[in-house]
């Protein structure tokens, strides 16, 4: 089958439909899944061009819920048009895009709308939006919520951009009263300046002077907030990010008095460790940090356990002059890590070898992130009437990755580190060979997509990396 050829079916003899995987057929028309058929009821005479690909996993397309494009304003450091194909590129189906590092970030009904045309004709998959919480715009977030904003983001700590400042206690119960009754969501960047914080005062060269300047009480400190918030104004509330195992006690009794609270991790919390980060190695530099090995096991049990909702990227890039790569100073470079196009690798490559499942994948990389932002009646599921967005791939396949195969805009930095060994190498383990992603329009005036990708037939596209 030719690239661009019009896909009415995908066979395989691994769908995976709820936990089981087994032979099916995925018929699509119109964008959306029409059909799913065991074998011998799929007549192989029909008129649809059936695109069979063997054993090769077939399910529902990555959500990554939490992805920096940066356009406008910060287009050196990423844009739609190589971000969304760095998601192709790596079975992401939707990204949601942050309210920040852009400029102008999106804190008001203007901007908003200023980011959607600039959004016009660049996105190679779904892509919906986050707004912002800022001091002072409380006034903006109810007409964001009705232009089709998937929630609202805020900071409890400096963001590192001055466009888009943290909020004070006040700024939150204002927030909170203006989110009551919309059904909105407010993601936080839970990490809070504390008094006693152990200053920058050690080599800027070794890793752990940086590790800490941010201890985890900082987020233990900020998360206690958020619990407080969540149940006074029982408004939906998402914790960012979350790389301390320690406040997950503190979010489990929460959940228990009835907060309606849900938290994510990232795959670089659970592929990599302190211990494991070279002297000058800033491109692992992040925020919150990298923690140690005994931190990322409980991270894994919390996990499985169900304690820890969801996995994301946090696509977070830069140039590379920003991340001081020349310098290996910890204590100026940007934090912030690119793994958009390789989640599902990092993830599976770790999670297989710790008994979770596919259909664990699905849940954690595709239903959970799609529920957050309000996307589970489209995504994350394949169903009859959800979006025909799939992910084709091959769990036992290992690839090489190399610069000239990385989609992201800067990627002299971006090379993702092979699970668990904490440096970056050219071999993922038991990773994915992907022959493409299937995706359909996301349709209504929520989460718009890019005018470019409104389609009505589905198209087949691979991947030139994979």
């Amino acid at each position: 089958m030719e690239l661009g050829s019009t896909v009415g079916a995908v066979r395989s003899t691994r769908v995976l439909l709820g936990n089981e995987v087994g032979p099916a057929v995925v018929v699509i028309k119109d964008g959306k899944i029409y059909q799913i058929l065991s074998d011998r009821d799929f007549s192989k005479d029909v008129a649809c061009e059936v695109l069979d690909v063997g054993d090769s996993v077939v399910m529902p397309g990555i959500v990554d819920c939490h992805v920096h494009v940066n356009e406008p304003g910060r287009t050196s450091w990423e844009g739609f048009w190589t971000a969304t194909r760095a998601a192709a590129a790596g079975g992401v189906t939707t990204i949601v895009d942050m309210p920040l590092n852009s400029i102008p970030p999106t804190t008001t009904l203007g901007n908003f709308s200023e980011k959607l045309r600039e959004a016009t004709g660049k996105c190679f998959v779904d892509t919906a939006f986050w707004g912002g919480v800022i001091p002072g715009n409380q006034l903006e977030l109810r007409p964001m919520i009705q232009a089709g904003v998937a929630g609202f983001k805020c900071f409890l700590i400096h963001s590192g951009v001055e466009e888009f400042p943290h909020v004070t206690d006040l700024d939150l119960h204002t927030a909170m009263k203006q989110l009551q009754g919309t059904g909105s969501v407010l993601l936080f960047h839970a990490e809070r300046d504390i008094q006693h914080a152990t200053e920058e005062t050690g080599d800027p060269f070794q890793y752990s002077t940086f590790l800490q300047s941010r201890p985890d009480v900082m987020e233990t400190d900020a998360i206690r907030i958020v619990t407080e918030l969540c149940m006074q104004y029982q408004v939906r509330c998402h914790i960012v990010h979350l790389s301390s195992a320690k406040p997950l006690n503190l979010i489990q009794e929460a959940r228990r008095a009835g907060a309606p609270l849900t938290v994510e991790t990232t795959h670089h919390y659970l592929s990599l460790c302190a211990e494991n980060i070279p002297a000058g190695a800033t491109q692992f530099k992040c925020c919150p940090p990298i923690r140690d090995s005994m931190n990322r096991e409980q991270l894994w049990s919390a996990l499985k356990a169900g304690h820890i909702d969801m996995v994301v990227s946090d696509h977070s890039p830069c140039t590379p002059d920003l991340k001081k790569l020349d310098s290996g100073d910890f204590t100026q470079a940007w934090g912030g890590i690119s793994s958009l196009q390789f989640g599902l690798p990092l993830f599976w490559s770790s999670a297989s070898k710790r008994g979770f499942q596919l259909h664990d994948v699905v849940r954690l990389l595709s239903r959970k992130t799609s529920q957050l932002c309000s996307l589970d009646d489209q995504k994350g599921v394949l169903a009859p009437g959800f979006d025909a967005d799939l992910v084709i791939w091959d769990p036992e396949r290992e690839f090489e990755i190399k610069e000239a195969n990385i989609h992201h805009k800067n990627k002299e930095w971006c090379v993702p580190p092979s699970s668990e060994d904490g440096w970056c190498t050219e071999k993922a383990p038991s990773a994915l060979n992907l022959w493409g992603s299937i995706s359909s329009s996301l349709r209504g005036k929520t989460k718009p997509s890019c005018e470019e990708e409104k389609h009505a037939e589905i198209k087949l596209t691979k991947s030139a990396s994979l």
